[in-house]
């Protein structure tokens, strides 16, 4: 069984690797949305993986950090691309949540990076 649960946030950031006529190396928002997914059995008593409010709990450490924050001046995400969002994401998420298969991140609605944590990654340059 998968699950997904999507979280959504508000943040500032620029790109400092592009080059400066890029318009994403401006400082500049988006509406975040997170999906977590994870994988398990279903509990036949229970009926379900895991309990929803568990993956929000496991999250909300992370979503305080991340909303209504600049991301270029969190620990890990000086360069606060989507992809090492995810990243930065996964590798505090999963020793909580054991059974986490995938971070996608979506900055706008038609462009998103999902990460499966398959194998550890350096961060993108």
């Amino acid at each position: 069984m998968e699950l997904r649960k999507t979280f959504q946030f508000e943040a500032a950031h620029y790109l400092p690797n592009l080059p400066k006529e890029h318009k994403c190396h401006r400082l500049h928002g988006h509406s975040f949305k997170v999906e977590i997914v994870v994988e398990g059995e279903c509990d036949p008593k229970l009926g379900w993986v895991i309990d929803y409010a568990d993956i929000s709990t496991a999250f909300k450490t992370l979503w305080e950090q991340l909303d209504h924050h600049y991301l270029n001046e969190i620990e890990g995400l000086e360069n606060p691309t989507s992809e090492n969002l995810a990243l930065w994401i996964w590798e505090r998420l999963q020793p909580k949540l054991s059974i986490l298969t995938a971070v996608e991140v979506a900055e706008t609605c038609t462009a998103r990076c999902v990460y499966r944590g398959v194998k550890k990654v350096k961060e993108c340059q």
